[in-house]
């Protein structure tokens, strides 16, 4: 296994070793997991999960879940196993590429959830499997039609992507029962992340919500920030979704 450091998320509620090389979760994965409006008793399914920072928080945050994550990438799946072992989570990870699903995984869940490649054609990293993890080969949009495909009816579909390709998301999600909370790096400055959430076949109108400031000026966190980090928050985006 291609295992590095060991970092700790939700207080240290759960503990993940993470490549030594390539892409790992941070802050994302942690906004992401908290966005998702679970219950206990539903089914969840992550599209790319990595190493299972998303998945193994969900899990922590929401008793009773049973969360799938699914990645091609047979290393990072190793790991994932790993973690939720250590963390004493019952997830399930499976090693696929989410566009040829295995068809025990072609059905409809209650969550899906994914933080997809999202960099562009000329923003490559030099470590290909960084490069890897981010770029999405021109497929964003199908990677959001996918999520919501494999959505059941009156269930949701989290992503968390770059604010510039929130255009490209959008293009591809249905015009009702969207709604987008943008992540603000300090008051006044520019958005780098959504969040982006769609409840498949609702009638409400599109929702741009108020988003989080994640930083004080002086670089710690906001009350609001913290407490999704360390105390596991949820974030609110699906109250009026009808």
């Amino acid at each position: 296994m291609n295992e590095g450091a060991i970092e700790t998320f939700l207080d240290g509620r759960v503990t993940i070793a993470q490549p030594q090389t390539g892409f790992r979760s941070g802050l994302d994965a942690v906004m992401l997991a908290a966005a998702i409006p679970a219950e206990s008793g539903q089914t969840a399914l992550e599209l790319g999960t990595g190493a299972g920072t998303a998945s193994l928080c969900l899990a922590a945050r929401i008793g009773g879940l049973s969360v799938t994550g699914v990645e091609k990438d047979e290393s990072l799946v190793c790991l994932a196993r790993a973690n939720a072992a250590s963390n004493g989570s019952d997830c399930t990870f499976v090693t696929a590429d989410i566009f040829a699903l295995p068809a025990e995984f072609k059905r409809d869940f209650d969550q899906v959830f994914a933080n997809p490649p999202f960099h562009g054609e000329g923003q490559a990293s030099a470590d290909a499997a960084r490069a890897a993890a981010l770029m999405d080969a021109g497929q964003l949009q199908d990677w959001l039609k996918l999520g919501l495909q494999r959505t059941v009816s009156g269930g949701f579909f989290t992503a968390i992507l770059r604010a510039d390709r929130l255009n490209e998301a959008l293009a591809a999600l249905p015009g009702k029962g969207v709604s987008v909370f943008p992540l603000w790096p300090r008051e006044g400055v520019a958005s780098k992340r959504v969040i982006v959430q769609a409840r498949k076949g609702s009638r409400a109108p599109f929702s741009l919500l108020a988003g989080l400031v994640l930083h004080r000026d002086d670089g710690s966190w906001t009350p609001e920030a913290e407490a999704v980090l360390r105390r596991g928050s949820a974030l609110a985006l699906s109250e009026a979704r009808l």
